[in-house]
């Protein structure tokens, strides 16, 4: 019989009087965009917080170090052993990685009876060794020993990737001994008991990074690792820079947050529930967890009950009758809660769940019981969306890169069976941080198929370790080498010097006919000119004393075309001319007779202080005409030709006083010093040495009393094989690929000409053997001179990041991985800290060849240094001041930075000749 339509009307608004009241008592669940973005940036700031070695107050965020440092490449292979242990069952896998064919697993579960979970740990881990003894017999693989890897999804502290302390029980575990100790050790002692097999554990791996590492070998870019299931975490890949705990600043750490802990100072008590509340008072652990209590699977069905409880309790639910059934706890199992949420089944499954409570459900309390599990499971997903924003933020700004996309491996029943769960996760993650692009990738088994990713990673890395170490080995300088080539450099010296091995001499020790240093009385005014390269300068320089403001300069550079440089001596040499004109033009100096010194950076031999014979033209000149005669001639003769005088009957003539090297300009540069500087370095493009040598030892001129400074050009150093032995198949390459194979070994080992191309060098060997770059070598890698030296200063600098590195390697073609950066640059270190200790070595020689010149037990000296290698590459100079600290203990040096070194030294030099010469210029 039909009901009536007062009854129906009666019925309906009783309904909705019900759902109303429903609805009022969920409200706490249904949480704000603002309450959202609290969460989000609560977890942000404890994140921040937990990294830090000593935060301002304690976070609850643990954000442990796994000790994972590189995310899977793809071509991880072998075979491997996975110990899941994480519950009540623990599983062993066998598995097999190969890139190609992509992975096989054969995996057994065995269960852990519950007095062995509350007994002691040794019978624990004996238990757990004699089901994996049983595992490997069956598979008749018991003589094989495999690299395992263990999945441990307890709280741990670990220090190593394969060594791991646990922190707490959870989850019915509390055996005891256990607690405080390396649960590693623990298994390994278990496995030694047994002794009738063997394992080597490679890694201790958390769940969360099992399924980063899982989803990580199909995509490369997958940085966070997200579980939701019977418990809830996320990992994530962290610059180690901001990893105080641990030491080192290159590279990536993947960091375990155990973000469940969220909360338990109080933090989430704004939106927490009476029903989160009851959940806490009643578990294991109150007061701990709280915000895995409110988004976990263990305690979602929990919620379901209580919040059921309450409404049928107020009668708003099964007509106010509740049963024994639905009053036992965990009487709901989220399983159940995934169901009842499905769209097609889900009042069919509510039904059926509340019959078997023993309650008789109307079709009303099944939509209103399945409204209380969408509000449950949407908040969890809310929550969780709130977490991973926090997190997504963090890689964004780690990578400087806003719009870059982010990778989120996922795994949990949570997540995979709930048919609601993703899509709310979703859509709250776009809201709360609109400017990621985030892609979810679901985890095949990632506890098993992800550990043993961990393991080959781990594997891997060391064998690419190891392949690393050897070819880098050769780089390595030791204390014992580095006083070896000390030793040879002064013996070289030696036979540099002595007029009988001169001529056969590679270290060539030139006299340069510059006898004394300033004192601080020269004074005058003095041109100077600069020719070393393609672009050159002419400079006027007052020197005066230090209480008239010292040295005072006006330059101007002047560039030289090829036509100029490659053509003839007369042509090059008229248009240098012509370039001194015109500089005196502008500044006025054409009523002036100028003594000029001429800083001429090419290989010559000196007879006088104005007379330098070219040896060989470097550098890319070649104009005719000029090796084998005197430059300072050929600029006279230039002068002559170019009618070089001015309206003043006596003035205006270019009066050249001295040929000089960027080295002796760089010695005189320091003006007025309380350190008198009587040595000089260069370390730029090329690089040399000069000092000031007792003229008794300088055997090739007349004459025993006073000093002469002595142009090493040291570059040739181990020309005659002197230095083989410490020649690298790197160094033999570029010295085989330059323009003058088999000369300026030492120049080749360490100027800024050829530091780039030794490690570009290195960078396709490594790449060559699928170290860097998956194996791939770009056109720009692969061709001469694209790796400039400026480069290894930038890559070392402390304050530039991984990610500007990695663009300069996006220059030369290449597509870097995190990995590949840390190496590059690790490259650029080991190459630029031989080049600053190799050159070290020489200084050392130089600085106690004039402690023993002048009998003393204990030197203070200063060596002035000029060229852009030391000045800009940010640890070059360090390396040189502590290896020349080392090398020679009984000096005490000053290394002192040229001031425009070359213009200012070559005009102190034309002033201390003058000075010398009793105040006359020379005649032009």
């Amino acid at each position: 019989m039909a009901a009536s339509p007062i009854l129906a009307s009666l019925q309906i608004s009783l309904s909705h009087l019900s759902s109303v009241q429903v609805q009022k008592c969920l409200q706490p669940l249904y949480l704000t965009q603002k309450q959202l973005e609290d969460v989000r940036d609560l977890m942000a700031d404890n994140m921040e917080r937990g990294l830090k070695a000593e935060p301002d107050h304690p976070p609850t965020l643990k954000m442990l170090p796994t000790y994972v440092h590189s995310t899977p490449h793809g071509t991880e292979c072998g075979e491997f052993l996975v110990l899941d242990l994480g519950g009540a069952k623990f599983r062993i896998v066998y598995v097999m990685l190969d890139g190609s064919r992509g992975v096989e697993m054969d995996n057994e579960v065995y269960g852990i009876p519950e007095e062995i979970m509350s007994g002691t740990g040794e019978t624990l881990f004996d238990h757990v060794a004699e089901c994996l003894g049983r595992f490997l017999e069956k598979r008749k693989i018991k003589d094989k020993i495999f690299p395992l890897g263990f999945t441990f999804s307890f709280p741990c502290q670990q220090s190593q990737l394969d060594k791991s302390v646990l922190i707490s029980w959870t989850k019915g575990f509390s055996c005891s001994g256990v607690e405080g100790q390396d649960v590693v050790q623990l298994l390994k002692d278990a496995v030694h008991r047994r002794g009738d097999f063997k394992v080597d554990v490679i890694a201790i791996v958390n769940d969360t990074v099992g399924t980063m590492m899982s989803c990580g070998y199909k995509d490369h870019s997958c940085e966070v690792g997200f579980i939701v299931g019977t418990g809830t975490n996320v990992c994530y890949m962290e610059d180690m820079g901001n990893v105080e705990a641990v030491e080192g600043d290159e590279g990536k750490m993947c960091i375990n947050v155990e973000w469940g802990a969220l909360g338990d100072d109080g933090g989430l008590r704004d939106i927490e529930t009476e029903y989160d509340q009851q959940i806490d008072k009643t578990s294991h652990a109150p007061g701990k967890q709280r915000f895995d209590k409110m988004t976990s699977g263990m305690y979602m069905g929990e919620i379901v009950r209580q919040i059921l409880i309450k409404l049928a309790n107020k009668g708003l639910l099964f007509g106010g009758v509740t049963t024994s059934q639905l009053l036992a706890k965990e009487a709901i199992q989220t399983k159940d809660v995934s169901e009842i949420e499905n769209d097609d089944s889900g009042l069919s499954n509510a039904k059926a769940l509340l019959t078997s409570l023993g309650l008789n459900p109307t079709e009303q309390d099944c939509v209103l019981v399945k409204c209380v599990c969408s509000a449950v499971s949407t908040r969890s997903a809310k929550l969780c969306a709130a977490g991973l924003a926090a997190v997504a933020n963090r890689i964004k700004n780690n990578h400087h890169d806003p719009m870059g996309p982010i990778t989120v491996g996922v795994d949990g029943s949570v997540y995979k069976t709930n048919p609601k769960f993703a899509e709310h996760l979703h859509q709250t993650l776009k809201k709360l941080v609109p400017d990621c692009q985030i892609k979810f990738l679901v985890s095949e088994d990632g506890s098993g198929k992800g550990t043993a990713i961990v393991t080959a990673v781990a594997q891997r890395l060391a064998d690419q370790r190891q392949l690393i170490d050897k070819i880098l080995e050769p780089f390595i300088m030791t204390q014992a080498k580095l006083k070896e080539v000390q030793k040879r450099m002064h013996k070289e010296m030696e036979i540099g010097l002595q007029k009988s091995t001169q001529p056969k001499a590679i270290v060539k020790m030139l006299p340069t006919f510059v006898r004394a240093t300033p004192n601080g009385t020269e004074r005058g005014e003095f041109l100077a000119l600069d020719l070393g390269g393609t672009n050159f300068r002419v400079l006027y320089t007052h020197v005066g004393l230090r209480n008239e403001g010292g040295v005072q300069m006006l330059s101007k550079t002047f560039s030289l075309s090829t036509e100029v440089i490659q053509g003839t001596g007369e042509g090059l040499f008229d248009h240098i001319v012509d370039c001194i004109t015109e500089f005196q033009k502008e500044n006025n100096l054409q009523g002036k007779r100028l003594p000029l010194g001429f800083t001429f950076s090419f290989p010559c031999k000196q007879n006088s202080l104005d007379q330098g014979i070219l040896i060989s033209w470097t550098k890319g000149f070649s104009a005719s005409g000029c090796v084998g005669n005197d430059v300072v001639g050929l600029l006279r003769e230039a002068a002559i030709r170019k009618q070089h005088v001015t309206s003043h009957k006596h003035s205006g003539k270019v009066c050249v006083r001295g040929v000089r090297g960027e080295t002796r300009s760089s010695a005189t540069g320091h003006y007025n010093s309380d350190n008198p500087c009587c040595t000089s370095l260069l370390t730029g493009t090329g690089t040399n040495a000069c000092y000031m040598e007792e003229m008794k030892n300088v055997e090739l001129l007349d004459g025993d009393d006073g000093q002469m400074c002595i142009n090493m050009e040291w570059g040739a150093f181990g020309d005659n094989g002197t230095l083989n032995d410490i020649t690298t198949t790197f160094d033999q390459d570029v010295d085989k690929n330059s323009i003058n194979p088999e000369k300026q070994r030492y120049e080749k080992m360490i100027s800024g000409m050829y530091l780039g191309e030794i490690v570009r060098k290195v960078l396709i060997k490594l790449t060559q053997e699928k170290v860097l770059f998956g194996g791939k070598i770009s056109e720009k890698l692969n061709t001469n001179g694209l790796f400039p030296t400026k480069f290894l200063s930038s890559i070392e600098s402390d304050t530039l990041g991984l990610l500007q590195v990695r663009s300069i390697l996006t220059e030369l073609g290449l597509k870097s991985t995190c990995d590949d950066t840390v190496l590059v640059k690790e490259v650029c270190t080991t190459v630029s800290r031989r080049a600053g200790q190799l050159c070290a070595s020489g200084i050392a020689a130089v600085v106690e060849k004039i402690r023993e010149n002048r009998g003393l037990e204990h030197l203070r000296i200063t060596v002035g240094v000029d060229g852009t290698l030391y000045k800009l590459h940010p640890h070059f100079a360090g390396v040189v001041k502590k290896t020349v600290k080392m090398l020679a203990p009984k000096c005490e040096v000053t290394f002192r930075l040229s001031e425009d070194g070359s213009g200012k030294g070559a005009a102190l030099i034309t002033a201390v000749a003058c000075r010398v010469a009793g105040g006359e210029p020379l005649p032009a």
